[in-house]
């Protein structure tokens, strides 16, 4: 190598260690937003099919509606993340997805349409937020699961379609089949 170019390629590898360090620590937070999205979806899963089992679906509603966001910040809290699940049939107009979760989920569709399984699908990147400073997402698709579709599937019972309109009047989560991607999970966390 002349002296030039390596006078010239020096710059460049001073950003090695720092590219490497940024790779090592994505992959850690890709790791550790994987088992808060499987705790928490655990988590809402085991309250719901308590609730439902001990008070059936109508009454699980309110529970689902109340303790689905205080898992949520309650996870935050303790781990420093930002947690939630979003949709594009968002059931509550507060969790509607953002720009880009329209975009992830909207990619996530892309690949379902090409045979991709819903279980695979899953997003971790860093992307600038807001105030241009990096902030590192995770993104999951949800599967509609047998329980799911009580209330949020093609058809409902009419107690629990009435107890929707009073929780959620602007519902618009349902009409799923079982294994459609009903929504994601959604972490991020500022770099």
């Amino acid at each position: 190598m002349s002296f030039r170019r390596l006078v010239l390629a020096l710059p460049l590898l001073s950003l090695l260690p720092t590219a490497v360090q940024a790779g090592e620590e994505e992959a850690a937070l890709k790791i550790q937003a994987g088992a808060l999205v499987k705790e928490y979806g655990g988590t809402l899963l085991a309250v719901l099919k308590d609730s439902v089992e001990k008070s059936g679906p109508v009454a699980a509603l309110t529970v689902c509606n109340e303790r689905g966001p205080a898992i949520a910040q309650e996870m935050a809290t303790k781990s420093g993340w930002n947690i939630g699940r979003t949709s594009m049939k968002p059931r509550n107009a507060s969790s509607a997805p953002t720009p880009y979760e329209t975009g992830v989920m909207a990619a996530f569709e892309a690949r379902l349409a090409a045979g991709e399984s819903v279980e695979t699908l899953v997003r971790a990147e860093t992307v600038p937020g807001a105030d241009g400073k990096p902030v590192f997402h995770f993104i999951k698709a949800i599967p509609t699961g047998e329980l799911c579709l009580t209330c949020h599937g093609e058809t409902a019972a009419p107690e629990i379609t009435r107890r929707l309109s009073e929780l959620y009047p602007k519902d618009t989560a349902t009409g799923f089949k079982l294994g459609q991607m009903r929504g994601v999970f959604t972490l991020s966390k500022a770099m």
